[in-house]
């Protein structure tokens, strides 16, 4: 279910405004009744200020008005809050992790050179400042550095990097070409001819037709290891 925005400030200005019970004011705002309890009591950890609802579009007058009248009564959210989703710029990487990208970067200049520049700062979340660095060995860091694998490192997903992978072969020109079915004919053909060819010269040496130990450069057996 969908919750406020500020849910313990809107439970403040909830318990201060309107006369719902804790438990309907707990649940439109996904508390615990005890943590409303304690907003009420004025025993929270820290002091809060109001947020009011209705004027932030989450919910309408009218359904205060019914929760107020009927105890029972579940409020309903008029909307969600707006969910901010960055569409620019480059991946956004944990701190924690940050310390990890020269390794992932080296790890795919390495494994795959066909990969760019650009598509590796899209693909791990750095410049190509610092992904020329590595590959020419001039980062400040660089005797540290040890490549492996981005994905195990948690800096992009397998899915991703097959992609960018894929992408960067076809751009190149690496992508595996079909076989010719008739270079394909071909080769079985000549297969056949040479193995009716040792099944020929095996039945000539039981007949007879041919010495039992031949000249080893007249014949060749490309079947032979």
């Amino acid at each position: 279910m969908a919750q406020p925005l500020m849910p313990h400030a809107t439970a403040s200005w909830m318990v201060d405004n309107t006369s719902l019970s804790f438990e309907q004011i707990a649940e439109f705002c996904g508390l615990h009744i005890l943590e409303v309890q304690a907003i009420a009591d004025d025993t929270a950890a820290t002091k809060l200020t109001g947020r009011d609802p209705v004027r932030a579009h989450e919910v309408t007058q009218d359904e205060i008005d019914k929760g107020q009248a009927d105890p029972s009564y579940r409020l309903q959210m008029t909307r969600g809050p707006d969910q901010v989703r960055r569409t620019k710029g480059p991946r956004y990487t944990p701190v924690s992790k940050r310390q990890d990208k020269p390794d992932g970067i080296a790890w795919i200049i390495r494994n795959h050179p066909e990969i760019t520049d650009g598509a590796i700062g899209i693909l791990i979340g750095t410049t190509r400042t610092t992904i020329a660095a590595i590959r020419d060995r001039s980062h400040w860091n660089i005797s540290n550095i040890t490549p492996k694998d981005p994905v195990t490192l948690g800096l992009t997903t397998q899915r991703e990097l097959d992609a960018a992978v894929a992408k960067a072969a076809k751009a190149a020109g690496l992508e595996a070409q079909p076989n010719d079915p008739r270079l394909e004919g071909d080769r079985e053909a000549l297969i056949g001819q040479l193995r009716a060819e040792r099944e020929q010269h095996a039945r000539d040496l039981e007949a007879g037709l041919v010495p039992a130990t031949p000249d080893p450069n007249a014949l060749f057996d490309p079947f032979r290891r």
